[in-house]
């Protein structure tokens, strides 16, 4: 369960529900600030970077996301997950059918009117949710990949159509971030996973290094073990510098975040290897001063790079 009592939210604003307050728009864009703020320490610190006009828009393009993964992770089980996802499609098809209901799609389908975003990045979230309600296996790496075009891939697609910069360049670039920073969080969080039944490691690369389901089943991580989490952190790190190239093509406001996401995959995965790539002990974590010293090098570089733009103009 995350920090905040989904089930409690899910009785005052879920499926079926009478007794939620009616809203205003601003009550709706105050309720989705709350959400982002206190659920998400990251998303957190790269919102006091952002614009002022803008972050209202991120938080409810964040709020839809944070409750999209918690119906397809907090409920009883997977059927009962499919059944709210629906319900939360069906709420998406009432956003843009200009028949909103929900605190979530009142605030969103302000973003989305004054962004022009269409419906698609985030019907394929939704996917990816329902995705995980049946498979728990991915036979192949590029089967994998597949997944992630839908799990995180979309979240780039919407920051790109915030930052008014999305074309088929950039979006390219994006999907090797996004795909890179979701890689990363499935190596650090091998052993959640496998508590809730799914294994992320493909299946393929488990034979190549001999680590069978037994050997999940014992959490320990020996040499083959080892060697496959470091062969598996290289291939996301290189998703993660491939993804570079997009810094000098977005805004600079939206550099600073992409700069800082960036920065924060490739210190999980630095962590894994500070661990020897025991993820089984003890879960790899990005400590404070760490994430302080990423901040200030991102707020530096961007300082700097604004005085020497100011220089040459």
């Amino acid at each position: 369960m995350h920090t905040r009592n989904f089930s409690g939210e899910l009785d005052i604003y879920g499926p079926g529900c009478r007794s939620a307050p009616a809203m205003t728009l601003r009550q709706a864009q105050a309720y989705c600030r709350h959400l982002a703020r206190t659920h998400y320490e990251n998303f957190t610190v790269a919102s006091w970077l952002l614009p002022g006009h803008l972050r209202r828009h991120f938080y409810n393009v964040y709020a839809y996301c944070r409750w999209s993964d918690d119906l397809a992770d907090e409920t009883s089980g997977p059927a009962e997950s499919l059944k709210l996802l629906d319900w939360w499609e069906g709420e998406l098809e009432a956003c843009y059918a200009d028949k909103t209901r929900h605190p979530v799609f009142m605030a969103l389908h302000d973003t989305i009117r004054e962004f022009d975003i269409p419906r698609q990045p985030f019907e394929e979230l939704l996917s990816a949710c329902r995705q995980d309600q049946h498979q728990t296996r991915y036979a192949t790496f590029e089967e994998l990949l597949g997944y992630c075009r839908y799990s995180a891939n979309p979240v780039g697609h919407l920051v790109l159509q915030l930052g008014g910069c999305h074309n088929a360049t950039q979006v390219g670039w994006s999907d090797s971030i996004c795909t890179g920073l979701q890689l990363a969080n499935f190596w650090q969080d091998v052993s959640n996973d496998y508590d809730r039944g799914r294994i992320y490691l493909p299946q393929d690369s488990c034979r190549r290094f001999g680590f069978g389901e037994d050997d999940f089943r014992r959490r320990t991580s020996t040499d083959s073990f080892r060697a496959m989490m470091q062969f598996e952190v290289e291939r996301a790190e290189r998703l993660l510098c491939e993804g570079l190239p997009l810094l000098p093509h977005v805004p600079n406001w939206l550099r600073v975040d992409v700069e800082l996401f960036i920065g924060g995959g490739l210190a999980i995965l630095a962590a894994i290897r500070r661990q020897g790539y025991d993820v089984w002990s003890k879960r790899p974590t990005v400590g404070k001063l760490e994430k302080l010293q990423l901040i200030v090098d991102v707020w530096w570089r961007k300082r700097r790079h604004g005085s020497q733009a100011t220089a040459t103009s």
